[in-house]
């Protein structure tokens, strides 16, 4: 009886679609530095609201992606010690302040199946100005905490309602 190693693959957690999404301004330029959990990228087609970005992703791996001009302010080149640490300390002797973090959160593609066969009462949609009411309803219900955390008004492209 020979040994052999379990040959089962697993299924990916997220689509192949999230994750291009998520790794293609990381991946895409000139790779300054990487090792087995922290890389850092230079990329010039980074939009002027988007100069400096930190990926962190569940397995541990940091990848980071700055502009040429980024990169010539903050002076991470030439280290062969690089790391998150001394990326992170870079930036900010560079006067560079990143916004608080964001977490995504997707449905595996299993529990999305379920919820798409849930039925749901009532209406979801968009809120446009004819929400007003509504929506100021709501909001003055909120603590004013959680209306600065949640930043979000009518006009947000990402405000919806249920009725």
């Amino acid at each position: 009886m020979t040994n052999q190693p379990n040959q089962v693959r697993s299924k990916p957690l997220f689509s192949q679609t999230i994750t291009d999404f998520w790794r293609t301004p990381f991946l895409n330029g000139d790779i300054l530095y990487t090792d087995e959990v922290f890389t850092v990228t230079i990329n010039p087609d980074l939009d002027k609201d988007s100069r400096v970005m930190v990926l962190e992703t569940t397995d541990g791996r940091v990848m980071a992606v700055l502009t040429p001009a980024m990169a010539d302010k903050v002076g991470p080149y030439q280290r062969q010690d690089l790391s998150e640490e001394i990326f992170r300390r870079k930036l900010n002797e560079a006067g560079v302040t990143l916004h608080g973090a964001d977490y995504l959160f997707y449905f595996s593609e299993a529990d999305k199946n379920v919820l798409l066969q849930e039925n749901l009462e009532g209406d979801l949609r968009r809120l446009t100005e004819q929400d007003e009411a509504a929506f100021s309803e709501f909001a003055s219900s909120a603590s004013k905490q959680d209306l600065d955390d949640a930043y979000v008004e009518l006009d947000h492209w990402a405000v919806f309602g249920s009725f």
